[in-house]
């Protein structure tokens, strides 16, 4: 397993919604708001792997 690149697309209450920029036809994934990095919102980058998240820029 590696590492995805992921842009929050919407926020939804205690829910954040990523969509996975090196796979255009992954369905939005769902994460609680409590896993990501602080300051993270609509438009952050991330890069994901196995629930651990971080900015990127």
């Amino acid at each position: 397993m590696e590492p995805h690149e992921y842009i929050i697309s919407e926020i939804s209450g205690d829910y954040a919604y990523l969509k996975q920029l090196d796979n255009d036809s992954a369905e939005p994934y769902q994460v609680a708001l409590a896993l990501l990095p602080p300051g993270a919102d609509i438009g952050t980058k991330l890069t994901g792997f196995m629930g651990c998240f971080e900015i990127t820029e």
